[in-house]
């Protein structure tokens, strides 16, 4: 009888330690599955939106406040940006006020380096894809940003630069589209400041995403807290020709 029951308690035991191996083996794959399927859909309609717009314009408006203070802007810029997929991207001055200072040494050199990250040459360096970044599902649960269903995914760039962020990224659940960024910059842009935070938040235009506001805040000894906050407007959008 207690051979009996020995025996039968070592089957139970190695059914449970199988089914625990099982178990085991199959939990990754099953955790894995979500992140795959919401990153591939974040590469897909990254290239999609690429593939997709020739071109647009868009007024934006830069405001640059110091110290803290964020009702009293220290400059402002407003331009006309063109981009197109041939060239990336130019700019029409329309006003600007406020200190010179700020302007020339502050607003001007961030034109000068968007225009440089949206040369052809450069671009896909800076895009929010597996080429770039690692990325990894946050949470399963949805969250609505701007009334779209939003999952969020952790982002850690595969190399430093100041373009290229550690934060977090919300896209839409349904199929990609980038909605919201956050995050600090992977390197400093200048030997006078540290990396910036940086907000952005997107709308979709002519079926495809478009920044609409943004803001980075950056801090040194130097220079004190500086913001700078800019807004999106008027966009005119066109896409390529259907072959």
């Amino acid at each position: 009888m207690r051979q009996g029951l020995r025996q039968r308690l070592q089957h139970i035991g190695a059914r449970s330690v199988l089914s625990a191996a099982i178990f085991l083996a199959a939990w990754p794959i099953r955790a894995q599955q979500p992140d795959a399927a919401v990153v591939n859909k974040v590469d897909a309609m990254v290239h999609a939106r690429f593939d997709s717009v020739a071109s647009f314009t868009v007024t934006e408006h830069y405001a640059v406040f110091r110290s803290g203070d964020e009702t009293h802007p220290a400059a402002e810029m407003t331009v006309k940006t063109t981009y197109r997929k041939d060239t990336g991207k130019s700019y029409e001055m329309v006003s600007e006020s406020g200190s010179t200072v700020i302007r020339k040494f502050g607003l001007e050199p961030l034109l000068e380096n968007e225009k440089r990250v949206n040369d052809p040459a450069n671009r896909e360096a800076s895009w929010f894809t597996t080429a770039n970044y690692e990325m990894k599902l946050k949470t399963g649960v949805t969250e609505q940003i701007g009334g779209i269903e939003c999952v969020a995914l952790e982002i850690s760039p595969k190399q430093k630069a100041p373009n290229l962020i550690y934060g977090t990224i919300w896209v839409d659940a349904k199929d990609g589209s980038i909605v919201r960024i956050e995050g600090t910059g992977s390197k400093s842009a200048s030997m006078w400041t540290g990396p910036a935070h940086v907000v952005r938040d997107y709308a979709r235009f002519s079926g495809y995403m478009q920044a609409t506001h943004a803001r980075a805040e950056t801090d040194s000894s130097l220079f004190g807290k500086t913001v700078v906050v800019i807004d999106y407007t008027d966009y005119q959008v066109q896409l390529t020709p259907a072959k």
